[in-house]
């Protein structure tokens, strides 16, 4: 990846957070901590690595994402439309009755959404299914699962992890959010996850931890293809990042502030992306 390169990624994450947060804005509340987290990897995703066509979202060899952690929908949200799925105008909507964007990721109401996820862990196991039948078939999609730090509480997951691995799902990749926090607190008081890296390495994986909002280390995590293992992810991160008045609230996982609070949020948002603008390559 080259500094040019770089550079476009990280604006498109600032961009995914700018529009997030109006669309979290136009509700008055919402889960912006663990959203806010995933828009580097979004940005990475969407602008660099997958296979997709916006114009024909149900295209059968495309590479897809399930956010198992389906609370992070409008980041997912936020990306779509800014990648064209559907209009920008329609992030207004967000949670509202009748519309397309619910609070959780449905893929029977949102264009470019490829697994309905909400119930954690449920999401490891419908994405090990996908990948694996794209396998089966030939296609040359890639499947790219994102849990939550905290959702890995779940039993389900590590029986879907050893599954992977003993099936060499190698066309899957889990991408662990290490944000450090979960809906009741900090992961180290509630259940600590130890180190995710040797779990996941002993379970069969190709593990690797990176900064969660580095992109070029993101762009070569995502990129190594291992032929007969899986790739995990551990990403370490921090809830609310890119914000750093949400990283500072420690109950930042759904939040529901006013108005004022949500432009002092952009704004910040924007100065930094106006920083990005300006350098020099």
């Amino acid at each position: 990846m080259n500094n040019q390169e770089k550079k476009d990624l990280r604006i498109f994450a600032a961009q995914i957070r700018i529009a997030l947060l109006e669309e979290l804005k136009a509700r008055g509340f919402g889960h912006v901590g663990g959203s806010l987290s995933i828009c580097d990897l979004l940005a990475v995703l969407y602008g660099k690595v997958m296979n997709y066509k916006p114009e024909d979202p149900k295209w059968a060899d495309r590479d897809k994402v399930v956010s198992s952690k389906g609370h992070a929908g409008p980041a997912l949200y936020a990306t779509l439309a800014l990648k064209g799925f559907f209009p920008m105008d329609e992030l207004k909507t967000l949670n509202r009755p009748g519309t397309n964007l619910p609070s959780h990721c449905d893929k029977n109401k949102t264009i470019g959404i490829d697994c309905t996820t909400g119930s954690l862990g449920q999401g490891t196991s419908q994405a090990v299914g996908m990948a694996l039948g794209d396998k089966l078939k030939g296609r040359p999609s890639r499947t790219f699962l994102i849990v939550g730090d905290g959702e890995i509480d779940e039993g389900q997951c590590w029986e879907a992890a050893m599954f992977t691995a003993a099936k060499k799902v190698n066309n899957l990749v889990w991408i662990v959010d290490d944000n450090k926090r979960q809906l009741d607190g900090p992961t180290a008081e509630i259940l600590p996850t130890f180190d995710l890296r040797a779990k996941f390495e002993a379970f069969g994986f190709d593990a690797v931890r990176v900064p969660g909002n580095d992109v070029e280390a993101l762009y070569e995590a995502l990129t190594k293809t291992p032929e007969d293992k899986p790739i995990a992810i551990i990403m370490d991160n921090v809830k609310g990042s890119g914000v750093k008045a949400v990283e500072d609230t420690p109950a930042n996982h759904s939040m529901t502030v006013n108005a004022e609070t949500w432009d002092s949020y952009i704004a910040a948002v924007k100065a930094d992306l106006e920083t990005i603008e300006k350098e020099v390559v």
